[in-house]
């Protein structure tokens, strides 16, 4: 069984490309998601948010892409992200945190995760009440 997550979990792929660019990266130079998920990091310092890299979320047009979650809430993918968008990642997370329902309020809300919300996925736990 995976462990809890104690709080907010941003997850950024590091082998995003730019949206609509080929694969045209220098050898020396990373990636675009690798240079998120490096200001991401910087920007989630001394919170209690919890950045994760990962090899792919599978949303390579719309890249580059990171993932948020917690214990019981929704999963939410984002993509068309750039290394300013990794502050709005964090306060998306933290807002994502206090969400009784575990659903991340559109009200204060990072414009960049307006725009930008690829899908949101159910917790494994999720009965919809009213069918």
């Amino acid at each position: 069984m995976a462990p809890m997550l104690q709080g907010p979990v941003i997850y950024v792929c590091i082998t995003c490309k730019r949206q609509g660019s080929e694969d045209s990266t220098l050898d020396n130079e990373p990636r675009p998601g690798a240079q998120l998920a490096a200001a991401t990091d910087c920007a989630a310092a001394e919170t209690e948010v919890t950045v994760r890299r990962l090899r792919c979320l599978a949303n390579c047009a719309r890249g580059p892409s990171a993932a948020m979650r917690c214990n019981g809430s929704w999963t939410y993918l984002f993509g068309g992200l750039d290394t300013a968008d990794a502050e709005a990642l964090v306060a998306g997370a933290r807002l994502l945190a206090t969400a009784k329902d575990g659903i991340l309020p559109w009200r204060g809300r990072p414009e960049i995760l307006k725009r930008g919300l690829i899908a949101r996925l159910p917790p494994l736990d999720f009965e919809e009440a009213d069918l």
